[in-house]
Formats: C-alpha cells, sequence, structure tokens
C-alpha cells in the first residue's frame, strides 16, 4: 500500500513538473517580479498545488475511510490558502501603487522633451525622395511580388512585419517571408526561409532579397527556433517589448528586440533599459545598453512607446485628477503617427492637441525611434484628420481615401503630404496641404506636378517663403542620365567642375535632347545643395 502511494506522488510531481514545464514552454513568461505574466504564473501555479497536495487527498481519504475533510482546520490547507491570497494582494498593490493615479509626477518625467527649430531641423525634402507609401500599400506590393514567384508562392508567404527603416539613407519596408501553413513550415524548415521583401518607399520598387544563408529564427517557426522561444531560454529573466525585423547596411536579417524596464513601482513607468539585437540566419545574440546600439538600428523604441511617453508628459503637468477633471493646461497626441527619415534615423512623426479639441493642433513632435531623443515645435493648424478630409474633398468624385499624412518642409512651411489611393489600395494622386491654412490643397496626378501646384497656390495667398530662387548656371556638361519618372523623362546633368546634379523635365525643356557631353549649356534652376531644377534651358 505504502509503495503504490509513493508511486502515486511519484507519478504527481512528474506529471506536475510535465505540465509546469509545458505552460512555460508555450506561454514563455519571464522569471521577472516587474512581469505580470510571470506573477499569474505563481498565482496558479500555487493555487494548483494547494488543490492537488491537500484539497483532493482531504477528499479523497473521506471517501474512502469516511474521515471528516475539514478544511478549516487543516493547518497545511489554511497555510496554502494564506500564500495565495499573498500572492494577489502583491499583485493587486503593486498594481495600484504602480499606476498614475498615485505616480503622476514620475510618470511625467519619463519623457524629456526639447524644443525645436521647424526649418533648421527638418531640412526640404527633394520631392524625389518622398516616401510615397505606407504599411497597407506596401503590403499590396509585397504580396503582389510574391504572387509573380513560381517558385516560391506555394510554399512561402510574405510575414505581416513590413518595417520602415532607413537603408544607406534611402527609406524602405522590410519583411521576412514566411512558411505558408504548418505543413509547408514541415517540409521547408530544414532549409530555413530563403528571403525577404525589400521594398523602396519612394520608387516603390519592390524586390525579393534571396539570401545566401537562409534565415533559421522566426515568429513562424514552432518549436526551439521560433524567435520568442529562441530568446526566452537564453535570456530567462527579459521581458521583450515589441520584437522587429531589420536588415543591416549589408543586407544581414536581424531581429531586433528591446528589453523593458520599469522604474515605477512593480509594473509601471516602463521603458526600455537593454536592446538584444539577434541575427536572423545564425541565432547568435548581442546583448547591448541602449546607447550602445549601432547606428544602422532603427526601432529600439516603438510608435505607441513614444506616443505614450508624450501623453503622460502632456497630461500630467499638474498631477493626475486635473488630468481626469480640470483638464488644464493638458495636452495629448493626435490619433496617429508617421514616420520621417532624418540623418539615417527614423523619427515618428504626430501632432498635439489639447484634451478637450479634435479639430486643431497646437503643435507637433518628432521621437527618435533609437535613442527615444523627442522634440516640440509649436505650429498651430489643422489636426491630420481635418487635412485628410480636406484632400479628399478635392477627389470626391473619384472616391478616393488619403492616407495618414507625412510631414514635409516646402518653401519653410510645415505642409501634409499625402497619397490618395483607390479602393484596391494603390496610389492614384498625391496631395499636399498646408498645415497652418489647410483649405489650401494641392492635387497633382505626379510629384513635380502637386508640388508646382501647391507653389503656385502659396504664392497666390501671399505666404512667406513662397517664391522659389531661381539662379543661372552656365558649364559644360560632364555627364547626362535620361531617367523615366512616373511616365516623365527626366536628363539629370552634371557640370564639368560643380557637384550638383540638375533635373531637367524634357517634356518643360525639349533644347535638351539637343546636348550631349562636352556641350556648353546655359540655364536657369533652382538653388539647391544636391539636386536643381533645371527651369529653363536658355542656350
Amino acid at each position: 500500500m505504502k509503495s503504490k502511494r509513493l508511486l502515486k506522488k511519484i507519478i504527481f510531481i512528474v506529471a506536475l513538473a510535465a505540465a509546469a514545464f509545458l505552460y512555460y514552454y508555450i506561454q514563455l513568461p519571464a522569471i521577472n517580479i516587474h512581469s505580470q505574466g510571470f506573477w499569474g504564473f505563481l498565482i496558479l501555479l500555487a493555487a494548483v498545488l494547494v488543490a492537488v497536495l491537500r484539497v483532493l487527498p482531504l477528499f479523497r481519504r473521506a471517501r474512502e475511510y469516511g474521515e471528516t475533510s475539514d478544511l478549516k482546520n487543516d493547518k497545511p490547507f489554511r497555510i496554502g490558502i494564506l500564500a495565495v491570497g499573498a500572492l494577489v494582494v502583491i499583485f493587486i498593490v503593486g498594481s495600484i501603487l504602480s499606476s498614475t493615479v498615485v505616480n503622476a509626477k514620475k510618470y511625467q518625467k519619463l519623457l524629456t522633451v526639447e524644443d525645436g527649430d521647424f526649418t533648421a531641423d527638418i531640412q526640404e525634402m527633394d520631392i524625389h525622395s518622398v516616401p510615397m507609401l505606407d504599411k497597407d500599400s506596401a503590403t499590396i506590393l509585397g504580396n503582389r511580388k510574391m504572387g509573380s514567384l513560381a517558385d516560391m508562392v506555394s510554399q512561402f508567404e510574405v510575414a505581416e512585419d513590413y518595417t520602415q527603416i532607413n537603408l544607406n539613407d534611402v527609406p524602405v519596408r522590410v519583411s521576412p517571408l514566411k512558411y505558408a501553413g504548418f505543413i509547408k513550415w514541415f517540409t521547408n524548415q530544414s532549409e530555413g526561409i530563403p528571403g525577404y521583401m525589400q521594398i523602396d518607399m519612394t520608387t516603390q520598387n519592390t524586390e525579393l532579397v534571396r539570401l545566401d544563408q537562409p534565415i533559421k529564427y522566426s515568429k513562424g517557426e514552432y518549436f526551439n527556433r521560433n524567435i520568442y522561444r529562441h530568446l526566452r531560454f537564453k535570456y530567462p529573466t527579459y521581458i521583450f517589448d515589441n520584437i522587429n525585423f531589420e536588415i543591416d547596411d549589408e543586407g544581414t536579417p536581424w531581429w531586433i528586440c528591446p528589453v523593458k524596464k520599469y522604474t515605477i513601482g512593480l509594473f509601471g513607468g516602463q521603458t526600455i533599459g537593454r536592446v538584444v539585437l539577434c541575427n536572423a540566419q545564425t541565432g547568435e545574440c548581442q546583448d547591448l545598453a541602449v546607447e550602445e546600439v549601432p547606428q544602422w538600428v532603427d526601432k529600439v523604441y516603438s510608435a505607441e512607446l513614444l506616443t505614450r511617453f508624450y501623453d503622460y508628459y502632456g497630461t500630467l503637468q499638474h498631477g493626475w485628477l486635473n488630468s481626469v477633471l480640470g483638464q488644464k493646461d493638458c495636452l495629448r497626441t493626435t490619433d496617429g503617427y508617421n514616420y520621417l527619415a532624418i540623418n539615417d534615423d527614423v523619427w515618428v512623426y504626430t501632432g498635439v492637441t489639447s484634451v478637450t479639441s479634435d479639430q486643431s493642433i497646437v503643435g507637433f513632435v518628432l521621437m527618435n525611434q533609437r535613442t527615444g531623443e523627442t522634440k516640440y515645435y509649436s505650429v498651430t493648424g489643422a489636426v491630420e484628420s481635418s487635412a485628410m478630409r480636406s484632400a479628399e474633398g478635392q477627389v470626391q468624385d473619384l472616391g478616393y481615401t488619403a492616407t495618414f499624412p507625412l510631414l514635409l518642409n516646402i518653401n519653410e512651411q510645415p505642409t501634409y503630404f499625402l497619397a490618395l489611393k483607390d479602393g484596391s489600395g494603390l496610389v492614384k494622386k498625391y496631395a499636399l496641404v498646408n498645415v497652418q491654412k489647410y483649405q489650401i490643397v494641392a492635387i497633382g496626378d505626379t510629384l513635380e506636378q502637386c508640388r508646382e501646384n501647391y507653389q503656385q497656390m502659396m504664392a497666390d495667398n501671399d505666404m512667406a517663403g513662397a517664391e522659389t530662387e531661381t539662379i543661372e548656371i552656365s558649364g559644360t556638361i560632364a555627364k547626362i542620365t535620361p531617367i523615366v519618372q512616373e511616365g516623365d523623362t527626366h536628363y539629370y546633368l552634371e557640370l564639368e567642375g560643380d557637384r550638383r546634379l540638375f533635373d531637367v523635365n524634357v517634356a518643360e525643356n525639349l533644347k535638351i535632347i539637343q546636348k550631349d557631353v562636352g556641350d556648353k549649356i546655359t540655364f536657369a534652376c533652382t538653388e539647391n545643395e544636391e539636386v536643381c531644377t533645371v527651369t529653363e534651358i536658355h542656350s
């Protein structure tokens, strides 16, 4: 009899350990007191132990031997219940003491905001380098490209990541392939994932980058090569934030894995303390402090985390109670954000509005996704949704919808750039909307046409900075290159002794077709340090 009881206890202990391991293997909670998932695991485990070790045996003895199952007077049971209750109380109290209700000042100081200079910080962008695609449009292009690859389309799909990064100063979206279901994983996982999709956001060029060494670690794996499980076993105490797919300057695929850091109580004041870089091909990891992250990494702080920081900063200046009732001086971010590429970093852009207003902004913020640096610009104007409605109103007969705006500097004027898409999600037209006077809306079939219309509308409204200064250039053509952009032929010129590029629209300057390398040329153009637009050829 004793041997049977011992065997049952051994079987029970083994089964309980197996169940605990299975729970851990599937749920992957961090072994960290700041992890709410870990506390849930402890509470559940303690409750199961009390039930199995005390409640079930007492009821079994009562059934088999007629003993009274007096749980109230059972000391081990009371101790177990007290332990479960203590864990629950600690969890609840820890949640309250970590909240904004009692820590408003600490939350408000999570973010340091500097005042920025719009014209100095946001240089006027070459119209040909404007990123025209949002994530939805990139997804459509990626899926179409995948559908044209007969050797892969039946086995792989494009993952949903489409992370926006700067690749050698070019804004692109990248997303790895994934297995097209469990059976396709089973037949292909030994070889791995052969590549990733890369989409140039300015030219809309979509390319499947095939790798010499396949991706072995991804979100689509089922067992130990699943990126979340791989990271958990390497770093059991780390609480990871959103994991992002990026590539370095050489095209090597990486998983960028920010590690959460809690600075207020048990569960509050979340920021980013460290970053783990995991090579998607080999699984090798680098554990770095935030300030040690290399320049090519673009996304350490998620847009959602940064906008949450600013909401704390803007609403809790006079305490939590004021943020709920009086709401004096309370500001919040608008409902949406976009990305700007500045100095090889990706910055989150979003407007700032009063908590009591949803029709206008009092300014906007730029937040660096690699460093967390935040700058505020005081500019009154239309909230992004109003600009979107203004642009859609110009093409209401076509039924186009506007993307969330991208902020540009056009002739030193804060300007919303929007792409207008048809029902299938394809970009058909472009719009520029003045931030301060959102009635000024320019529409164009091409970016060049849209900008010309916008500049003319600003000139008609006597707005500062509307005039474009032109200069006269003379020289000898050192190089001439024809390029087709959105259906229009452009010649790019290089002159001897001049490092600038000169953009000539052939349709507007037919004289250019008579020129060749070595010819003398004189023309008027807009003044720019890199690419100058030729307005008229004189000789």
